[in-house]
């Protein structure tokens, strides 16, 4: 924040009659604890006004908003041996954005803290949600008509409807978003007048006029079109992160990349970026050898896709990951996913982001609705690699995929894993599973079928897939079903 700014924000909260519901002042009163609880209960209180942020002024009096100064200096404060900054965060859930500015105003010394609303779930400090009651600063739990119409909030609030940037000009607009990226994959001429870019651009919902030839930028059109997310203070956490180890595990890291641009501008170089990372296995053909990557490239494209579209947003500190080791690959996003695991293959997938997932489909970065798994399953049984592992985790979303390994080689669940998927993608395709087409994909020898049938068995067992005939057991001859078919 520049000082300019940081002065005309000052101006503009003492021009108001009184503290708000959003808004703090204080002379030199700086109690760790109080400090936390108003930071939860001005949290909860702009998202409950819908506005972006809560602030606490160090250096004005409170009833005549007197510019005084103050003796407060967060950024040397200590709770014990730890950093006020850390000590507060490591106290609030959801770890939300707070930002500390200090400047001179009147040539006294002013701090301000700037204080993310919340997003999807109240701010609690410590072991208690907070929110303002006028000025004053009350458990939210004692006031539950303000509780429920903030739950209400966060049930519409969608991370696309939240803006990157607010009150910029057209100029800023031009510079901080690749309008002619936009245009050309959209497939659409670029206009000839930047009145008709601004407009095109205001009906895609990339952002909105608030008038005077000032626009404010809302979140889906800057994590597509940025370009450079740095540019955006609470997004560039999200970036796409490629990270390479040594052997298969993370105690060497050899390189780590971040794709800093919008989603949408840096997909394609970073599926070229990826793949160059990749190890790579040597193919001999009739004439000539040729290298071939060790995952099948429309799977990757598919699930990290997946990873940047269906991330939960509001989680702070974290974004889509992408982690090369030499026996696999990890593709990490954050947030839970929406449908169980088990029917990734067979059930439409749900979106918290559905501006996203429908501007990404409508420029081919993703697969139609409902066919990018069933696509990733069949390319890597095309490729004959273990079953890829879909896992959530508490706050995460991570898929495996695991590099070339004979059947010999495979652990029990890794079978059985490969036996239920190879089922759903049987299903989905209108055919059915068997011994034979089990035994094809896991190549295991036709003669060796009695290991097919233990697999089979152990799918059964697991509760994975049944018999397509009641009673018909795991002969040689039967078809399977995946259990909630």
């Amino acid at each position: 924040m520049t000082s300019n700014i940081f002065s005309n924000l000052i101006k503009d909260f003492r021009s108001l009659p009184a503290e708000t519901e959003w808004l703090e002042f204080k002379r030199n009163r700086a109690r760790p604890d109080e400090i936390g609880e108003n930071i939860s209960a001005l949290s909860n209180s702009s998202a409950l006004l819908r506005k972006y942020s809560g602030y606490i002024v160090w250096g004005i009096e409170d009833d005549n908003h007197t510019i005084v100064g103050t003796d407060f200096l967060p950024r040397e404060k200590k709770v014990g041996n730890e950093e006020l900054e850390n000590w507060l965060l490591r106290n609030l859930d959801p770890r939300i954005d707070i930002k500390i500015h200090e400047g001179e105003v009147e040539e006294k010394h002013i701090v301000l803290f700037e204080i993310q609303a919340a997003v999807n779930r109240p701010v609690r400090f410590k072991d208690n949600e907070y929110i303002r009651v006028g000025s004053y600063t009350k458990k939210l739990r004692d006031f539950p008509e303000k509780e429920r119409n903030l739950w209400r909030i966060f049930d519409r609030v969608q991370f696309e409807e939240g803006f990157a940037k607010k009150d910029v000009s057209s100029d800023d607009v031009l510079s901080l978003i690749d309008y002619s990226r936009y245009f050309s994959m959209m497939k659409e001429p670029l206009p000839d007048n930047r009145t008709a870019i601004l407009q095109r651009l205001s009906s895609e919902n990339i952002m909105i006029s608030v008038g005077n030839n000032r626009y404010d930028i809302k979140n889906v059109g800057a994590i597509l079109f940025a370009k450079d997310l740095n540019d955006f203070e609470r997004l560039f956490r999200k970036s796409l992160r490629v990270i390479v180890y040594r052997g298969n595990s993370r105690t060497e890291t050899v390189k780590e990349h971040s794709i800093s641009k919008g989603y949408a501008l840096g997909f394609e170089g970073a599926m070229r970026y990826i793949s160059d990372q990749l190890p790579q296995n040597e193919e001999i053909g009739v004439a000539f050898r040729k290298e071939v990557r060790m995952y099948p490239q429309i799977a990757i494209r598919e699930l990290v896709a997946n990873a940047l579209i269906h991330q939960d947003f509001h989680i702070t500190g974290a974004g889509p990951t992408v982690e090369i080791f030499s026996d696999r690959m990890e593709i990490t996003n954050p947030g839970v996913p929406l449908i169980d695991t088990l029917r990734f293959i067979d059930e439409p997938p749900r979106s918290r982001n559905e501006q996203l997932a429908a501007l990404m489909r409508r420029m081919a970065i993703c697969e139609e609705r409902g066919s990018g798994i069933d696509k990733v399953i069949f390319n890597i049984e095309v490729f004959q690699l273990p079953a890829p592992d879909f896992r959530a985790s508490t706050h995460s979303t991570i898929t495996v995929l695991y590099g070339p390994r004979k059947f010999s080689k495979m652990k029990r669940e890794e079978r059985i894993r490969a036996c239920y998927q190879h089922a759903c993608l049987q299903y989905v395709s209108g055919g059915q599973m068997t011994n034979a087409s089990l035994r094809k994909r896991l190549g295991i020898k036709d003669s060796n079928y009695p290991a097919a049938s233990r697999i089979l068995k152990d799918a059964i067992t697991s509760g994975l897939i049944k018999s397509k005939v009641e009673g018909a057991g795991s002969k040689r001859d039967s078809s399977y079903l995946p259990f909630w078919a």
